[in-house]
């Protein structure tokens, strides 16, 4: 694993439990009159450490599934190409789902996971992120909830990785290479 230097705290921890908080009653609140369980589809594996917060406070009859896709290969930025690695196992047709992300940011997964879902003929699909990068954006993508919104920086916490490290950070951090790391590509 590249080691990384932390520059500085982006979102604390006190702000993320706010805000994961806040979104819970909204999603709450716009899914109340469901007529079944909603289904939530975690992106794996960064959105995990977000979705199981947010949906230990939901207030709605939930079910859970993963999908695990990739465009980051060990980078610092996304390479443009979205990889399906594990798909749901669920079925969701006819149900309002829940995608839940960790961070959007040039759009292209997001978007590509939520036409992917509607493959299955889903009632509705939404879309949560913990972070948004809307400076990054090259695929328009309609987020539904949202818990931050960011500059053009490399994060890493909270979930985030970089090459499997530094997930269990409890906040959200930016991260440049160390000294004598080459610098991070940009599309």
């Amino acid at each position: 694993m590249a080691e990384v230097n932390l520059d500085r705290l982006l979102v604390g921890r006190e702000a993320i439990e706010r805000r994961v908080g806040e979104l819970a009653e909204q999603i709450s609140a716009d899914y109340s009159g469901a007529a079944a369980p909603i289904s939530i589809i975690v992106v794996l594996k960064g959105a995990v450490f977000f979705a199981m917060d947010l949906l230990r406070q939901l207030a709605i009859p939930a079910r859970i599934d993963f999908v695990q896709v990739s465009s980051y290969h060990g980078r610092f930025d996304s390479v443009g190409e979205v990889t399906l690695q594990k798909d749901i196992t669920m079925a969701i047709g006819g149900t309002d789902v829940l995608l839940i992300e960790d961070i959007v940011d040039t759009g292209l997964t997001a978007s590509w996971l939520i036409e992917h879902l509607q493959t299955h003929r889903p009632r509705s699909v939404r879309l949560a992120t913990l972070l948004s990068k809307p400076d990054r954006r090259r695929m328009p993508v309609t987020i539904d909830y949202t818990g931050f919104v960011i500059p053009d920086a490399f994060v890493l916490g909270y979930g985030l990785d970089f090459e499997e490290g530094y997930r269990h950070l409890p906040e959200v951090y930016v991260a440049s290479p160390r000294t004598g790391e080459p610098e991070p590509h940009r599309e």
